[in-house]
């Protein structure tokens, strides 16, 4: 299973694609029809028409990674069909268990976390911190 986190940008494609797409014709997919770059480290969702398989597409600054999960058994229970919904990075990790994010209780995030594209992360101090004194340095 792949390790997702909550600072993670992560995009799910509606729709589903053909398979036989590799990374370059995902990655067509993604700047042509989801008008994203798909080498700004955002994760990439797809699902094949029968829902028996997903994708995952992602650059990590050094080349992209493709993800194929094909299920054993079974098909995926549920997938998004509205363009604007949004999952947590564990409601994906169930979809992709093939589970059914709708029907598990969360609570709430304590406080939210910046991603990338997120303008609070930008709004940190801008005074440098102190530097922590060596170790073995007495302290007053």
């Amino acid at each position: 299973m792949i390790q997702l986190v909550p600072h993670m940008r992560i995009l799910i494609a509606v729709a589903p694609v053909d398979f036989r797409r590799g990374i370059d014709g995902l990655a067509a997919l993604c700047r042509s029809v989801l008008n994203e770059d798909p080498m700004t480290g955002t994760v990439f969702v797809f699902r094949n028409r029968a829902g028996t398989a997903v994708k995952i597409l992602v650059y990590d600054g050094k080349g992209f990674w493709l993800c194929h999960r094909r299920f054993s058994r079974g098909r995926l229970l549920w997938w998004p069909t509205d363009p604007s919904a949004v999952l947590s990075t564990h409601q994906v990790s169930v979809l992709l268990a093939q589970g059914d994010p709708r029907d598990i209780r969360l609570t709430p995030d304590w406080r939210p976390i910046a991603t990338a594209t997120s303008p609070e992360r930008f709004h940190e101090s801008s005074s440098p911190r102190p530097a922590a004194p060596p170790p073995g340095t007495p302290t007053r």
